[in-house]
């Protein structure tokens, strides 16, 4: 029996998804677990599969198009089933399936039956890198039946581009000029396959991007201004910060810890491994946290309202820097992993989240995370916790600094270390131990054997 397929949730904070391409065309089988399309959440590009197998008879989200949880985005069910129902019931619930494909991205465009007296208005999709692409009225007729994926068409007479978003984040990411690309995409946007094939060709460098021109303030003596959108992501930062800052009741310890044990068993381990294998400082800082964790369980713990759930392993997320925002990568179980392991395993995880590649396991459902801002110069700062973990420590630079040693003054490299912590969770006394035990783990490193 026929039946409407709704947008799944991809990862745990997904509200909508954006449908970056279908892998299944109208009229195509599908078997069970088999990818029907990609679709791009606020943190990954994910792919949607079938639970079941059947037949994809009637696309209703085309690419570009988002897409809120639980809305109808397609229809499948057994090949030459009659659907009229179904279209009508999605039409009458102010959700209408498209009359001709629009595979430009929507921006804020609210789902409403199509008029087709009137004329398809263009939308302006501006990514956070200042790249404007603009949807041309060209993208919302029908592909020519000539047309096949794969096969290079010609982009719109006007000079305009029409990309998909992936495609455009990939071109921004790799410094690529979208003028130089053919799109093989409908009426030639220009896809994730296109800018793949670029790279691996060594496509040309982009010239500068041209930002929006700033516009005059209404207030006297006030600057001029632009208002770029936020991204996905950039918004579920917001939400979920907002909500750490404002109902946690949180307080700070810092804590001055001498690194030059730990600088010296990290040039000891790198003298004996490959250059791509390297251990890092921070890479030292996870164990040591890890490790003291396991000893303050009250730390590697979390709110729950009327419970505090304590963990068995600590697994600490590591904040990384990306330019849509900041995600945090998850190491599972460092408390049991060596310092090699642990190091292997962020460069992966920081790799995947550059290129949006994370799956939901890979940044959800840490104990306790580190944010590392030491090799961009910050000598100290703050960070917010992210929920529902206890804490986080803030991690500046090792310095050389002057310190009195036994009645004499000598040089250390001297780090400082601030965290974050959710009081309902972690007393004073219960932060500053824990404090103590990283503090002594990375001053002596031998204290993580024991």
């Amino acid at each position: 029996m026929a039946e409407k397929f709704l947008m799944p949730k991809l990862s745990p904070t997904m509200e909508e998804g954006q449908i970056s391409r279908w892998v299944k065309n109208e009229g195509e089988s599908f078997d069970a677990n088999e990818t029907l399309a990609e679709v791009d959440t606020d943190k990954a590009t994910m792919e949607m599969t079938a639970l079941s197998g059947g037949t994809l008879l009637k696309i209703l989200k085309n690419a570009g198009d988002t897409a809120a949880l639980g809305e109808p985005i397609a229809i499948i069910g057994k090949e030459g089933e009659d659907i009229a129902a179904l279209l009508s019931e999605v039409s009458a619930n102010g959700k209408s399936e498209p009359t001709v494909p629009a595979d430009g991205p929507k921006a804020d465009a609210k789902d409403k039956p199509v008029d087709e007296a009137q004329p398809a208005p263009s939308t302006t999709v501006e990514k956070p890198e200042e790249l404007q692409l603009e949807k041309t009225s060209e993208e919302t007729t029908a592909p020519k039946a000539d047309s096949k994926p794969g096969a290079s068409q010609p982009p719109p007479s006007d000079g305009r581009m029409i990309v998909s978003p992936i495609a455009a984040r990939m071109a921004a990411d790799n410094n690529i000029d979208l003028r130089s690309i053919a799109g093989s995409g409908p009426n030639g946007r220009i896809i994730k396959r296109d800018i793949e094939e670029a790279l691996e060709g060594g496509a040309k460098p982009a010239a500068s991007a041209e930002a929006k021109p700033f516009t005059p303030s209404t207030q006297v003596g006030a600057s001029a201004f632009r208002d770029e959108p936020t991204s996905k992501m950039r918004q579920v930062i917001a939400t979920r910060l907002a909500e750490s800052i404002g109902p946690i009741p949180t307080f700070y310890l810092t804590v001055e810890i001498e690194m030059d044990g730990a600088l010296a068993v990290r040039k000891q381990i790198n003298a004996n491994l490959d250059d791509d294998a390297k251990i890092s400082v921070n890479d030292i800082i996870v164990k040591a946290a890890a490790m003291a964790l396991i000893k303050h369980p009250w730390v590697n713990a979390s709110y729950q309202d009327k419970t505090v759930r304590f963990y068995e392993q600590a697994d600490i997320g590591v904040a990384v820097a990306i330019d849509e925002g900041l995600i945090t990568p998850v190491v599972r179980g460092a408390n049991l992993k060596g310092l090699a392991e642990i190091a292997a395993e962020v460069k992966d995880l920081a790799a995947k989240a550059r290129d949006r590649k994370l799956q939901p396991e890979q940044y959800t459902g840490a104990t306790f995370s580190i944010s590392n801002l030491g090799m961009m110069g910050i000598k100290e700062f703050t960070a917010i916790i992210n929920p529902p973990e206890a804490a986080i420590i803030a991690v500046g630079g090792a310095n050389p600094a002057p310190v009195v040693r036994d009645g004499q003054v000598t040089v250390r490299s001297i780090m400082s270390v601030t965290m974050s912590c959710d009081h309902r969770v972690v007393d004073g006394a219960t932060g500053a131990k824990f404090l103590q035990t990283f503090k002594q783990m990375l001053e002596t490193p031998a204290m993580m054997l024991v």
